[in-house]
């Protein structure tokens, strides 16, 4: 094969050779540069269900973009062979790394890239079964490649004939994959345990002479320690690996990213500029492993001392803002998953009274959780956010007892301005609080004014199990799925059952319950009454709240079309806290469909500079350049969008859009194909007919084909009457286009309120029928 040409491939030189293909070095000739080709053997060619597999595994491979997965180009035949041209990585395999002897801490950077990129492909209902040194690859920066998805079980693929142990490597495969039973993500983690534990140990922790034995093994005995093969090595990296290879699924580790958290908490540096490691130091394991249950009230320590911290602080140095900050995420170093929501509700506190301070730039949530367990270079940070100041901190319970450590860092100088730390006892929490506050104002020469020392001294609950409940209820709230709202909806609903008297647990309650209705999860007659009257509760007991005043705004405009009282709600939230990035983005969508484009692209950009990382606001900028039929600046905009996240699935949508508006059609159409396999909305099977309609009907082929789709199927969502709709327009069929409009006032449908501005409706307004809707939703008097 070496010099003959391959499509157009010309193919240099042979990297190697395994049981589902062979691997060539090749030139792409039309893009100038080199590519790895896999050729499925030429025995196996005859053989349409492994033809199949192979072309499975560039299907899988394909459908996921990251770094730490190898990028596959195209699948193609030659001469009745199939092949796969894929990224060429210049480096070494995982095995050959292996044989130099790795170090503990070597060993776990290479494995948490390995997680990291299985952590997207599980994401994506792909499980790859067959993790092994071979598959994984090292480039010439320390960058890992997972390689290989050929024996990957994608969802919806019907299961393989081949028995368990031709799908994938024995000595690596999980009990249930050996004993022939379903498979998932866990599976993958248990050949992740393996792999570490060969990295650090130089060892197999399952092998025999025999198959049968080495199948005894894996299913009934108990690997040997690393300490025998590994001196010094800690009890947590133990712990990690003995937790990746528990037999029983249900008690190993449930998600890639859970054996990720736990690999990186032992590579962090503390704020003394120790690094906590794998290795034991002096006999004693360098890292906390507090099992207890974390008390609500330690969240107010950070939140009381940094308000009087950045009120206070003479920050000069800096080139940026010096009064602008990012509070990256606070540390759980407990153990404990299920922790998890209080290390983010730690963050989200903080972000929340800092941004108070109206001074002050503060970044939103959204962008500074991009960060959470990733290794911070803190001045890339500060010039991705734009920021003169990081805050970074870490929290420790134990026996009554509360441990807090916070930092504040110049990014440009790389120095601190800032550190302390503050240990007390729990049971009277909030009293810390004014203490700790007190001291830091103290220490900076500060003095409070009455009015502040009495809002900072504000307790927002007198109940620590409602905080700890109302702490868990934002945490699922801010998974946007309709199973984490419904959690968040129970878990505010028993704080307010703690405590009747705490308007935040109010203030989350409305916000989910809007978050219900805005995600299309639930239509609004069923839930804009339950949360305004949540909205309308929580300014009852405290009408400071800015959260609840964007909410109530939200509810006005969206829900209730009331244009007057929700711009009024919209400013006095800025008013009360002009750092709250939602409030300038919802403002600026109300304000584009009341027609006023330079306030709306004003405001929209000042809710980027807040959340300069948040997926919907960057693509929602797109939004608003569509709305003003800028297109050229709407794709830019977009585009930015899906660098950040090429599967964010309201991006594909605007921008099949625009294309679908500027008479780019078939991008059109294959970015709505795109946005509705992303959204769950159609198979691959309707995929595949929708591109047949475009090839044989053009536009209006695909146009007919969802028209028909969307008749004869029930309401699959609360927009499917305006959707209906917007196609009648295109096609022309301007009264079925009215017809369905109409359908869609009567349902509230929340799209209404761009009828104004909306570009796909610009062949209906000049029927009078159109003036007649925009004054019956009040958008004409």
């Amino acid at each position: 094969m070496i010099g003959k040409t391959i499509s157009h491939y010309k193919i240099l030189d042979k990297l190697g050779e395994g049981g589902m293909g062979v691997v060539y070095m090749a030139e792409d000739t039309k893009l100038e540069r080199k590519v790895a080709l896999k050729f499925l053997p030429t025995q196996y060619t005859s053989d349409l269900e492994i033809v199949e597999r192979f072309k499975r595994e560039a299907k899988a491979a394909a459908s996921l973009n990251h770094p730490n997965i190898i990028t596959v180009h195209e699948v193609g035949e030659h001469e009745g062979q199939t092949f796969i041209a894929m990224e060429y990585v210049k480096g070494e395999s995982l095995r050959d790394r292996i044989k130099q002897q790795l170090a503990p801490n070597e060993s776990i950077e290479l494995i948490s890239q390995v997680c990291d990129g299985l952590s997207k492909a599980h994401k994506a209902d792909i499980v790859h079964r067959d993790i092994k040194p071979e598959n994984i690859m090292i480039d010439e920066d320390g960058r890992v490649r997972i390689l290989d998805f050929g024996l990957a079980k994608l969802k919806n693929v019907s299961k393989l004939t081949q028995t368990a142990t031709t799908l994938g490597t024995l000595n690596y495969i999980s009990p249930e994959q050996l004993q022939g039973l379903e498979v998932d993500a866990r599976s993958d983690i248990w050949s992740v345990g393996v792999v570490l534990y060969e990295m650090i140990t130089g060892q197999l922790p399952f092998r025999a002479e025999y198959e049968a034995a080495i199948s005894y093994s894996i299913l009934n005995e108990e690997p040997e320690p690393l300490a025998r093969y590994k001196t010094g090595v800690s009890d947590e990296l133990q712990r990690i690996v003995d937790k990746a290879l528990r037999k029983d699924v249900n008690t190993r580790y449930q998600s890639a990213a859970g054996v990720l958290a736990d690999l990186k908490s032992l590579q962090r540096v503390t704020p003394a500029g120790t690094r906590v490691g794998a290795i034991k130091t002096n006999g004693r394991v360098s890292l906390w492993r507090n099992q207890a249950v974390w008390y609500g009230g330690v969240a107010g320590i950070f939140v009381l001392a940094l308000i009087a911290l950045f009120r206070f602080l003479p920050l000069e140095s800096g080139s940026l803002n010096n009064k602008s900050i990012a509070v990256l995420p606070f540390v759980n170093l407990s153990p404990d998953p299920e922790n998890e929501y209080f290390s983010d509700g730690i963050t989200e506190d903080i972000i929340t009274q800092l941004s108070k301070i109206g001074k002050f730039k503060v970044i939103s949530r959204t962008s500074v959780m991009r960060y959470k367990r990733r290794e911070q270079n803190l001045r890339k940070i500060g010039k991705e956010l734009d920021v003169a100041t990081i805050l970074e901190g870490s929290v420790r319970h134990a026996g009554g007892k509360v441990r807090i450590v916070a930092q504040l860092i110049d990014v440009e100088n790389d120095t601190h301005l800032w550190a302390d730390s503050y240990d007390g006892d729990t049971k009277d929490i909030f009293a810390i609080q004014s203490e700790v506050a007190i001291k830091i104002a103290a220490a900076l020469k500060a003095k409070l004014s009455p009015a502040e020392k009495a809002r900072i001294e504000k307790k927002p609950t007198e109940n620590f199990e409602a905080y700890n409940l109302y702490l868990k209820g934002r945490y699922f709230r801010n998974k946007r799925t309709e199973d984490g709202m419904k959690s968040a909806i129970m878990f505010f609903e028993q704080a307010i059952e703690k405590d009747p008297s705490y308007a935040l647990a109010y203030a989350g309650l409305a916000d989910t319950y809007l978050l219900l209705f805005i995600w299309d999860f639930r239509p609004s007659k069923e839930v804009i009454s339950v949360a305004k009257e949540a909205a309308h509760k929580a300014l009852e007991i405290d009408g400071s709240l800015a959260e609840a005043h964007t909410s109530l705004a939200a509810i006005m405009y969206w829900g209730e079309w009331d244009w007057s009282r929700a711009e009024i709600a919209f400013q006095r939230a800025i008013q009360l806290n002009p750092s709250y990035a939602t409030t300038h983005h919802w403002y600026a969508i109300y304000l584009l469909d009341m027609g006023r484009s330079a306030e709306a692209i004003a405001e929209i950009l000042r809710a980027r500079k807040l959340d300069p990382l948040s997926l919907i606001i960057n693509t929602e900028v797109g939004l608003i350049y569509y709305y003003t039929r800028q297109y050229d600046e709407a794709i830019e905009q977009i585009q930015k969008a899906l660098e950040m996240d090429p599967n964010f699935l309201p991006a594909h949508k605007w921008l099949s859009r625009i294309y679908d508006k500027i008479g780019w059609n078939r991008e059109a159409v294959a970015r709505h194909t795109q946005a509705l396999m992303l959204a769950g909305e159609i198979s691959e099977d309707e995929a595949d007919e929708l591109e047949l309609s475009y090839e044989s009907s053009g536009k209006r082929g695909v146009k007919l084909y969802w028209l028909d789709k969307l008749l004869r199927e029930p309401e699959y969502s609360c927009h499917h009457s305006i959707r209906i709709a917007e196609i009648h327009a295109d096609l022309g069929q301007n009264d079925e286009a009215f017809h369905w409009l109409n359908k869609a006032y009567e349902k509230r449908d929340s799209e209404l309120t761009a009828l104004k501005v909306e570009p796909k409706w610009d062949s209906l307004r000049s029927d009078l029928r159109f003036t007649e809707l925009l004054r019956k939703v009040g958008l004409e008097k």
